[in-house]
């Protein structure tokens, strides 16, 4: 099987490269712009594996005649930052929803497979456990990354109808871990940070108490392989969440590791989202399982910074 992994340098996609092993694809090609420049994600990548990298831009690449027929995409090339994306709204149209139309139509043409990331913000703010079939007119998402990811997920359908578009959305719980090409703006990973460098950790008034879906980075990687593996391109969505848990129960998991941590009470401009549990039944009953220990990844980040810490 020959794959795409565009934003391959990521969060995720550095995590993906770095877990294939030899003889698990045919051909591994890999696209990133660069744009946050994280070469290291292509440090000691296996030379058993058949990589190809092209530093291209998924607005701007012409797919079929850089790479032309393949069995599959896993499009993670987004702009993630949902409490950055307020400033940056347009930006985030134009990457995260044409540059997937873009990807989509490529797809089409070819017949090739698209896995589609998107993402459990897309509930928004929530009074009860949801899962995959809240009702679409129940769907609240707080910011444009979560606009533009439900705006992606209505596309990717209606193509799916229209024009026989093989494909599947994981709405992916907030990612944390470690990866090579890993970054630091979301909740526990950030939170990882500030305590390490002695900062007090900057929670959102309205979150303390409220719960969120979470997803290792390792639980990511897992669950696209598995998706592939099992052929799941049957047009669904599948929440992948490894656990859901309050503001609260992360600090004090980070308390354990890093004590005397002081914690700020911050504005934000998503301020309207209530706690919301995510639950993630539809993909188990297919033989998906996380394997992710909240509590041993947090340990696992702060220790990376051990000679930071006095």
């Amino acid at each position: 099987m020959k794959i795409l992994i565009t934003g391959a340098l990521g969060h995720i996609g550095s995590g993906l490269i770095h877990s294939i092993k030899p003889n698990e694809f045919e051909k591994v090609y890999l696209i990133d712009n660069m744009s946050t420049q994280r070469y290291a994600s292509l440090f000691n990548l296996s030379k058993e594996i058949n990589f190809k990298f092209y530093e291209k831009d998924i607005l701007k690449v012409d797919l079929e005649s850089l790479i032309g027929k393949i069995d599959c995409i896993i499009h993670l090339a987004a702009i993630t930052d949902a409490a950055g994306s307020f400033k940056r709204k347009d930006e985030i149209e134009e990457v995260n929803y044409i540059g997937t139309e873009r990807v989509a139509e490529y797809c089409i043409r070819t017949n090739t497979k698209l896995l589609f990331p998107s993402t459990t913000s897309v509930y928004g703010s929530q009074s009860e456990v949801v899962d995959e079939l809240c009702d679409s007119s129940e769907l609240k998402p707080q910011s444009p990354y979560a606009e533009y990811k439900l705006k992606s997920e209505q596309m990717l359908k209606k193509m799916g109808e229209d024009e026989n578009l093989k494909f599947v959305s994981c709405r992916f719980g907030t990612i944390f871990g470690t990866s090579v090409g890993m970054r630091f703006h979301t909740a526990v990973n950030k939170f990882c940070w500030q305590a390490v460098m002695g900062q007090s950790l900057t929670v959102w008034k309205t979150a303390m108490n409220q719960k969120r879906p979470y997803l290792g980075v390792s639980d990511a990687v897992k669950a696209i392989k598995f998706i592939i593996e099992k052929n799941i391109f049957n047009g669904e969505i599948y929440n992948i969440v490894s656990s859901n848990n309050t503001v609260g129960e992360i600090i004090n998991i980070i308390r354990d590791l890093v004590p005397n941590i002081k914690v700020e009470l911050v504005e934000s401009e998503i301020m309207n989202q209530l706690s919301y549990n995510v639950k993630s039944d539809k993909i188990k009953k297919l033989g998906f399982n996380t394997s992710n220990d909240i509590h041993k990844h947090i340990k696992n980040t702060i220790e990376q910074f051990s000679a930071l810490m006095n």
